[in-house]
């Protein structure tokens, strides 16, 4: 009976460990790293609601990179913030109709979200796709 009991705390704890959830990562030959999801990296409606914030994890330091690019990988702004512990909004009201790509590089860290920018009625919005 003790020994059942001890096999299956083990068979527990292994499947507990196969069955967490795991960002789904990249790795290229540049050696960064893409990830789909994160909690070091989030997107954020700004208060006013006519664009996005981007914001890092407290305690996370260092330059970061965030470029915006049109459908057709075109780019439209490129910023580089020195002190990535800030985050920094950006307000997407000037931008035309149509589906834009945010990427956000930390370190070797990459994290990319596609945004559709639309009309409704008469105020420009946006959606920010998972």
């Amino acid at each position: 009976m003790k020994r059942s009991i001890n096999l299956f705390l083990v068979l527990l704890l292994v499947s507990t460990g196969l069955f967490a959830g795991v960002p789904v990562v990249s790795l290229n030959t540049t050696g960064r790293i893409y990830v789909q999801k994160t909690d070091i990296i989030t997107f954020s409606t700004l208060p006013s609601k006519k664009g996005i914030e981007v914001k890092f994890k407290k305690g996370i330091a260092g330059k970061a990179i965030v470029i915006i690019y049109d459908n057709d990988k075109n780019m439209l702004r490129k910023d580089i913030l020195s002190n990535a512990k800030l985050g920094k909004g950006y307000v997407l009201t000037s931008l035309d109709n149509g589906d834009y790509t945010v990427e956000v590089t930390l370190d070797k860290l990459v994290v990319k979200k596609d945004i559709h920018v639309y009309m409704e009625g008469q105020i420009k919005t946006f959606i920010i796709k998972s």
